[in-house]
């Protein structure tokens, strides 16, 4: 038996050691010299601090700004926490879900409060989270919504917040997978070096 168990016991050593701690850090090293941006997270930093990622969304409220997807996460007790990245998640209501209804219905009554003369259609992706809870971005078309709204908020000519809009519209990712979208904090870090 100490014959069949010594041998065992190196392997697993061995084994836990390249697969546990050599190789993790080899691939972390070789990430952070061929791509040092994204393998510190696609932090977004201002003045010096980190002030978000490009890869996480967050809440955004005032008139002035433009707002993201709807956030489904929830904290450690269940309760609702907007873009909470420690407990990502969908709420996984079938789109015929009453409850599903009911948030959307109020979704939509708080953007048609916050911008009474937008009457057209609103884009879905304002109503409705994302599979993760997390979704940095929203469609041009949402930003094209919001448009008239931050432009009375903030004193600014419509026209240059599309022309803003479009220069922060990322397209398909190598021009064929997914769809043209925008990134929420950019845009709004954007705007607020809009004098």
């Amino acid at each position: 038996m100490n014959l069949q168990l010594r041998p065992a016991l190196m392997s697993f050593l061995a084994f836990s050691l390249l697969t546990g701690v050599a190789y993790p850090l080899a691939i972390t090293g070789l990430a952070k010299l061929l791509f040092p941006h994204q393998a510190e997270g696609s932090l977004i930093r201002k003045d010096g601090r980190v002030i978000g990622s490009e890869w996480i969304g967050q809440s955004f409220s005032a008139p002035g700004e433009f707002w993201g997807r709807p956030s489904a996460t929830l904290d450690a007790a269940g309760k609702p926490l907007p873009y909470n990245a420690a407990n990502s998640g969908a709420s996984n209501l079938a789109p015929s879900n009453p409850v599903l209804w009911g948030a959307v219905q109020e979704r939509v009554a708080v953007l048609r409060a916050a911008d009474p003369l937008a009457t057209g259609p609103v884009p879905v992706d304002l109503v409705t989270a994302s599979g993760s809870g997390l979704d940095p971005h929203i469609s041009p078309a949402a930003a094209e919504f919001q448009i008239p709204r931050v432009a009375r908020a903030r004193g600014l000519e419509a026209g240059r917040l599309r022309a803003l809009v479009a220069a922060h519209t990322e397209p398909p990712q190598f021009g064929i997978l997914g769809e043209p979208r925008v990134n929420v904090l950019k845009l709004n870090l954007a705007l607020a070096a809009q004098r």
